[in-house]
Order: C-alpha cells, then sequence, then structure tokens
C-alpha cells in the first residue's frame, strides 16, 4: 500500500488519518513545498489532483487533465519551489508544466494585530490545526476518516 507521509509528521502514528481514492492508479504524490496542507497526486488515467486539507478535506480543489487516458500515463510530479508551477511527467517521457491558480498557492498569513510570525511556524500552526481534528482513543487507536474522492470522467 502506497502512503504519502507528510515531513514534519510524527512518526509514531503507523496507520493513515485521511484516504483519498482517485478512481485510478496513482503514479506520484507530493506535498507542497509552500504549504504544510496542500499535495497533489497524479493518476495513470492522465489528471492532476491538487489538495489543500486545509480547504477542504474531502474533496481535490482542483481536477485536471492534462494527456489522454488512453495514450498516456501520468508517473512523476514535481512542484517548482520558487514560482506558482507544477511539472508533471508520463510514461512516454513528455514532460508538461502547468501554472497554479491564485488559489492554488495561497500563503498563511499571520494576523493582522499580531506578533510576527515565521512563516515556517504559521505552516506548522496550520497542520496542528488541522491534527487536532484526528481524536485519539483511549487505547491509543486513532479515529480515521475514510474519505473517498471518485475521479469525475
Amino acid at each position: 500500500q502506497n502512503q504519502i507521509i507528510h515531513p514534519s509528521f510524527p512518526p509514531s502514528y503507523s496507520e493513515p488519518l485521511f484516504i483519498f481514492d482517485l478512481g485510478a492508479s496513482v503514479g506520484d504524490v507530493k506535498w507542497a513545498p509552500y504549504s504544510s496542507t496542500v499535495f497533489a497526486a497524479v493518476t495513470t488515467e492522465g489528471k492532476v489532483f491538487v489538495f489543500d486539507l486545509n480547504v477542504n478535506k474531502y474533496k481535490a480543489i482542483c481536477i485536471q487533465a492534462v494527456v489522454s487516458k488512453r495514450k498516456n500515463k501520468l508517473s512523476r510530479l514535481a512542484f517548482n519551489h520558487k514560482l506558482p508551477f507544477i511539472i508533471v511527467g508520463d510514461d512516454k517521457g513528455t514532460t508538461i508544466t502547468l501554472k497554479l491558480s491564485p488559489n492554488l498557492r495561497v500563503k498563511t498569513k499571520a494576523p493582522k494585530k499580531a506578533v510576527p510570525v515565521d512563516p515556517h511556524a504559521l505552516e506548522v500552526q496550520k497542520l496542528d490545526r488541522l491534527l487536532s481534528l484526528v481524536r485519539e482513543l483511549p487505547e491509543g487507536e486513532l479515529v480515521k476518516e475514510t474519505v473517498s474522492t471518485v475521479a469525475s470522467n
């Protein structure tokens, strides 16, 4: 079973907190370098899914078909660390660059009247808020949310 682990996620959790069904085999998944709650996935049916768990824990905030599912299968994905682009690659060696729309690349801002906070600390706080929604049972087992996001044709 393939899993995506957030770089700052506590290693003590052994069970998934969220499960997303994209309706096809997943070629690659990456966390966005600019947000602790944004990740993208590519499928073998030629679609790119962008999720922001801070906006919606249940569905992708963007689904884009980028190649013909009959001819090509997406197999790689990478976020640009400086510019708002994603590059995806397929099984034929073709690469496609996608520009993220402004709503897909919003950075967390500190409250206006608050003391200035390091952007990394804001991202950690945002992820902590999201993880606090997952309750622990007395025996230490996690209550998981199973989320089904089916790719629309």
